[in-house]
């Protein structure tokens, strides 16, 4: 019993980090699954979605939650969905200022190679306060190319840990 319960512990593991619109990806680990499962009694395999096997854009899908990836691999966020600092802080990238932080608009470097490469200096970083912060706190809009644009902007609410595009 408890192996069987490992072994299915082990496939759900792995359909769940085969991720969706990794395409290749997820048939790997549905092949591994298998082998595993092939111990234990037999698990069913778990087809992705298409629009996920496809490299397109998730949603809802058979009553499972999958994630909305843009071309580039980041997810997306509607502008109407971002906290209302956020939305004020696009507002102001887009006015030019004036910014409530003094690094706001200076370049990011993008070291954590999460966004699409460029060369240095066409990102440029803004704070979006967080409320009860003492200090800058985690968030962060980053946008590309001319200043003043909102175009090409990404949202951070864990300091550059991850990012999404906002789709605006």
């Amino acid at each position: 019993m408890k192996r069987t319960w490992f072994h299915h512990c082990i496939v759900a593991l792995l359909v769940a980090l085969s991720g969706c619109g990794k395409g290749d990806h997820a048939e790997d680990a549905h092949q591994v699954a298998a082998g595993a499962s092939a111990v234990a009694a037999p698990v069913p395999p778990v087809q992705p979605p298409e629009s996920a096997a496809s490299g397109g854009s998730c949603g809802k899908e058979n009553g499972q939650e999958v994630r909305h990836e843009a071309a580039d691999g980041l997810g997306t966020v509607a502008i109407a969905q971002l906290p209302k600092q956020a939305v004020a802080t696009l507002r102001l990238i887009e006015s030019g200022g004036p910014f409530p932080f003094e690094k706001d608009g200076v370049v990011f470097g993008n070291r954590e190679r999460l966004l699409p490469p460029h060369r240095r200096g066409y990102y440029h970083e803004y704070t979006v306060p967080t409320p009860r912060a003492r200090d800058r706190g985690a968030r962060r809009i980053v946008c590309g190319g001319a200043r003043r644009q909102i175009g090409d902007c990404y949202y951070s609410d864990d300091h550059y840990a991850s990012f999404k595009r906002i789709a605006g």
